[in-house]
């Protein structure tokens, strides 16, 4: 069994909806779809659900935005910053991750109606 994680850029392109929805196992009210799945699987990147999810109904900013966009950025010394915006650009939410195995330099998600998808599934 090999821990190597195997998520390229490539491999996101094709999701364009989806028709499997799977549950949050800890905020039982967040939805996220197959890419979403997808990006924790082969991105060993489950903790990163979870960092959205959770943060849900305990930031008041963050659960005032309708519309969430949520990006990781992975430097070269494998720190990463993961920040939410309001769709227009302004900052809602940030935090640091001291270290991070993700294979990508950047991520991006849509959170809205209580659901996290890819871009390419909105």
């Amino acid at each position: 069994m090999s821990n190597t994680k195997t998520l390229t850029a490539d491999d996101l392109r094709q999701f364009t909806g989806t028709e499997t929805w799977f549950r949050h196992p800890i905020n039982r009210k967040v939805l996220y779809t197959e890419g979403v799945q997808y990006v924790a699987e082969n991105g060993g990147a489950y903790w990163l659900i979870d960092e959205i999810a959770l943060i849900q109904p305990y930031d008041k900013k963050v659960a005032a935005e309708p519309f969430q966009v949520w990006k990781l950025l992975v430097r070269a010394d494998r720190a990463a910053t993961l920040a939410c915006e309001d769709g227009n650009g302004n900052l809602v939410f940030t935090k640091e991750i001291e270290f991070t195995d993700f294979p990508l330099a950047e991520i991006q998600f849509y959170f809205t109606d209580n659901t996290l998808l890819l871009p390419s599934e909105y």
